[in-house]
């Protein structure tokens, strides 16, 4: 248990829309006084990473606390192709309104996010330029959502190659590294509080069975392919983050790891913002309490 306040270098992992558990986590080691001094993120750790760093956290947690599951499909501006099926323009347009044209160097903090140029299976390391650039190119997660160009390059989500990007935080001797792993291998219980409307549910799965399938078809050559591509894709990027997740933790060694289950939220169930950063919150009070 840490027993007095200290400063904090905190990472933060990639996930999709378990991302919103980051949010409970960094209002938790707020509460209990330590003060985050630098921040790094990968893919969705990158979006709220940034935007606490540029003091907008409360900002983003009211909006997407606010969004239902319909209002998830209203943001996507689907344009299927093998390169991605979610443009992410709707989206970043919203985030670009609460953050406004900021570069990263002018942040309260020091803030670092990561992509990867997929042709050269290079990473590239943001600490500077514009913060929705650098973030948009973080979280383009590959055939899903479309890539980046920047300087010649197709960047597509950090995650690929450093789903925690420990070795990214910048760290004083004395900060207290806290890392927070969006895929961790733990039982998740949903809350009994959590109530959701047949009719909503019946039509989220409804359309998400219609993009399941359309997206099958365009990839399969198959007239009836017994597989959905984006529900295989996600298992397998899942499965790719959480390895190389693993490899990351016992390389750096963060002071504290706070463990958010991989089986608590599936990609875009941004819908269930609210139930994520309790449980967020939830795990990091268990965390800095050890």
């Amino acid at each position: 248990m840490i027993k007095k306040p200290q400063n904090v270098a905190l990472v933060l992992s990639g996930g999709g829309s378990r991302g919103m558990a980051h949010i409970g986590v960094i209002e938790e080691i707020l509460k209990h006084k330590h003060k985050i001094t630098s921040v790094a993120g990968t893919s969705i750790g990158s979006v709220v990473g940034g935007v606490y760093a540029a003091g907008k956290l409360g900002e983003y947690k009211n909006w997407v606390s606010g969004l239902g599951k319909m209002d998830i499909f209203r943001l996507m501006d689907f344009a299927i192709t093998k390169s991605g099926f979610i443009k992410g323009e709707k989206i970043f347009s919203e985030l670009e309104k609460m953050l406004g044209p900021v570069n990263i160097e002018d942040l309260a903090i020091p803030f670092a996010t990561v992509a990867v140029a997929i042709n050269l299976h290079k990473e590239i390391v943001f600490t500077s330029g514009p913060l929705r650039k650098a973030v948009r190119a973080s979280v383009a997660v590959p055939t899903i959502l479309t890539p980046v160009q920047y300087k010649g390059m197709e960047l597509v989500d950090g995650g690929v190659l450093n789903p925690l990007p420990l070795n990214l935080v910048k760290r004083n001797k004395k900060d207290l590294l806290i890392a927070v792993d969006l895929n961790a291998d733990i039982k998740y219980t949903k809350p009994r509080n959590v109530r959701i409307a047949k009719k909503e549910q019946s039509n989220y799965l409804a359309l998400w069975e219609q993009v399941n399938k359309r997206w099958t078809h365009f990839f399969s050559k198959e007239k009836n392919p017994k597989a959905g591509y984006f529900d295989l894709l996600t298992k397998s990027i899942y499965a790719m983050q959480a390895r190389l997740t693993e490899t990351s933790i016992k390389k750096y060694k963060p002071d504290i790891l706070v463990q958010i289950s991989r089986d608590s939220c599936d990609l875009f169930e941004f819908h269930r913002a609210t139930e994520m950063i309790e449980y967020g919150r939830r795990q990091a009070r268990k965390a800095l309490l050890q």
